[in-house]
């Protein structure tokens, strides 16, 4: 079996080559592989700023100064998993339905391989035909959303398809489990005080930000493997969460949020949930003049390596113990 790892800097230097996530291979192989890092270039479905076709580019791009080891997590990626750089699905610019078709059915082939997904977008309507491909192997799962919106609004000038609706048609579809569904750091400014609520009356677990500030980061993470339990769980993080003086470069920017340094935490403090793929959309590089929301979206994508990383090495430890 062939390990597909980053090119290492001694090798090609990190400023030279075609630039992959990572540095790893570009390679659409399905076999043996224990993750793909896949773009989605849309961004037909947003309903302020355009340009998050651009995300998956701009990520990759910064992406080169990442290293395997992840110190904090004490893990190498690359000692445990193998992964590539699956490219961009291909999208139809302008017609949605086409192109949740198009991903679902290119999608699929990772999927059912038992391949893990770790999605750049694109704008969050992404994330609707990725939930529908994990639930065809998967059945229903837990999701743990991490945004500024709840994104369960009904339709957008009577279409039901867009960055803001992808959870509530979701929940209609049945391929998620509200019931062990999170949904956290909501906060700005709304149209009622009632713009919680269908989020509530769908059955997810709301946790603004204005409480997250009460309770802290410790009990959220509690509050966050006490609601997925034992689940299979999806994980869809926009970073439009994260403040905007840590992240400009997103559509729909709302203050208040939480510094880079929460959100790295925030996220090792999920090891151990059952993971069977992530999302990290919204990124617009038209407004990311120094990169750095790009540099934490990177980031992040590598703290999820990082968590699949510990739950393939959980098992190889469980099995020699059980031999």
């Amino acid at each position: 079996m062939k390990l597909y790892k980053p090119i290492a800097p001694q090798e090609l230097p990190k400023f030279s080559g075609i630039k992959t996530y990572m540095r790893l291979p570009h390679s659409q192989e399905t076999q043996g592989i224990d993750f793909a890092i896949i773009g989605i270039p849309w961004d037909g479905a947003t309903s302020y700023r355009t340009g998050q076709r651009m995300g998956p580019d701009a990520i990759r791009k910064v992406s080169v100064t990442l290293r395997p080891y992840n110190l904090a997590l004490d893990v190498d990626i690359f000692e445990h998993c193998t992964g590539v750089d699956y490219g961009d699905l291909t999208v139809i610019a302008g017609y949605i339905e086409d192109t949740y078709a198009r991903i679902e059915s290119q999608l699929s082939v990772l999927v059912e391989a038992g391949v893990i997904p770790v999605v750049m977008g694109g704008d969050h309507s992404i994330t609707l035909p990725e939930l529908r491909v994990i639930a065809k192997t998967h059945g229903p799962v837990a999701l743990v959303h991490f945004d500024s919106h709840t994104d369960t609004n009904d339709q957008y000038f009577g279409k039901p398809y867009y960055h803001g609706s992808p959870f509530r048609r979701a929940v209609e579809e049945n391929i998620l489990l509200p019931e062990n569904s999170i949904q956290v750091g909501m906060r700005g400014s709304v149209y009622s005080k009632n713009a919680y609520d269908d989020s509530i009356a769908l059955g997810f677990k709301v946790i603004t930000m204005a409480a997250i500030r009460e309770m802290g980061l410790p009990k959220l993470i509690e509050s966050i493997r006490q609601r997925v339990g034992y689940a299979k769980v999806f994980v869809s993080f926009d970073i439009d969460v994260v403040d905007p003086a840590f992240a400009p470069g997103t559509g729909t920017p709302e203050v208040g949020g939480f510094r880079s340094s929460e959100v790295i935490d925030l996220i090792r403090g999920l090891k151990g949930l059952n993971f069977v793929g992530f999302d990290l959309v919204e990124v617009l590089p038209d407004y990311d003049p120094s990169e750095i929301t790009a540099i934490l979206a990177a980031n992040i994508l590598y703290e999820f390596l990082s968590l699949i990383v510990i739950n393939k090495k959980l098992q190889a430890e469980t099995l020699e113990a059980k031999t």
